[in-house]
């Protein structure tokens, strides 16, 4: 039995996102008035994701996109069509993602953990890559500090089944340590496939 998975990473990931919040609450203020003023919409951008065993639940983000049509399950790179001013800079620094903090106290997510999936690629994982529900979706993990956007789903998915299978403290602290690098210097400068040997 991991006991820091069952015991101490629910606590800890409420007291780090309580934490978290507190420090960035002038930030929320700030984007709830530019978001809007940038382009005209919504603050939040809600979608259906999968949490763990399979579970769905809505994932929060501040708004990116503009009202243009466009696929919501397509991967966006850079200053895309349809990604606003703003919205560039805030998934430049990974800052569309700060309202997923209300889903980890809620209980539907985790601060470290594979990224939350959409419905439709339940359909899409393997017998190793569905282990990635038995754990709950994080708002950082370690596809997402090795290449994330830059790399294939399977590549992803095998980031995420190692986790699952070796999930502890001292891994989920050097995960959010990287993330910071990450934001930092872009996720490009960290693309790490994984060996499948």
């Amino acid at each position: 039995m991991n006991l820091y998975k069952r015991f101490f990473k629910p606590p800890f990931d409420f007291l780090l996102s309580i934490t978290v919040l507190a420090l960035t609450f002038p930030i929320f203020i700030l984007l709830a008035f530019l978001i809007p003023v940038d382009s005209p919409g919504p603050i939040l951008f809600t979608q259906e994701r999968l949490g763990k065993g399979g579970c769905k639940f809505r994932a929060y983000k501040f708004r990116t996109m503009t009202d243009c049509p466009h696929k919501a399950d397509h991967e966006i790179v850079g200053q895309r069509f349809g990604v606003t001013r703003l919205g560039y800079w805030l998934r430049r620094f990974k800052l569309d993602e700060l309202p997923q903090l209300f889903n980890i106290l809620k209980g539907e997510m985790s601060i470290v953990g594979p990224r939350p999936a959409l419905p439709r690629q339940i359909d899409e994982l393997d017998e190793m890559s569905i282990r990635r529900l038995d754990v709950y979706p994080g708002l950082t993990g370690l596809a997402q500090v090795h290449g994330n956007i830059y790399l294939s789903w399977q590549e992803r998915w095998c980031y995420d089944y190692f986790y699952v299978q070796n999930l502890s403290f001292l891994l989920d602290m050097w995960i959010l340590k990287r993330t910071i690098r990450v934001v930092i210097s872009g996720e490009s400068k960290f693309l790490c496939p994984p060996n499948r040997s």
